[in-house]
């Protein structure tokens, strides 16, 4: 009974760690991540589609779900106020097929 009550545990940590699920902290010194969005496409590292459901989050492929609580996230980002502050530039993009990495070298900091 308690290697199964160990694995479920297991399993479920797994699967919530598997989206991407950001939130928005109002200082620098709070985010895992600092971020500047970028005004065209080509210019972004990493394209994102903003998901309406927790459960529609991808896994590191720019499908993002915005939590409403810090505790929630697994990435906290800050919006900075200059592109060379910025350690990921991305773009918002209307549809979920646009979503994705533009330059691979940065796919780090969001895992």
């Amino acid at each position: 009974m308690k290697r199964y009550l160990a694995i479920l545990v297991l399993l479920s940590a797994f699967i919530s760690v598997s989206g991407q699920k950001v939130f928005s902290v109002r200082y620098e010194n709070q985010a895992d991540v600092k971020v500047f969005v970028v005004n065209y496409e080509n210019q972004a590292d990493l394209k994102v589609y903003k998901v309406k459901y927790e459960n529609q989050a991808g896994d590191n492929d720019g499908k993002w779900f915005f939590t409403k609580y810090e505790n929630q996230a697994q990435k906290k980002i800050y919006f900075v106020r200059y592109e060379n502050q910025a350690d990921l530039k991305f773009f918002f993009v209307d549809y979920e097929n646009q979503a994705g990495w533009n330059k691979m070298e940065k796919i780090y900091l969001m895992y």
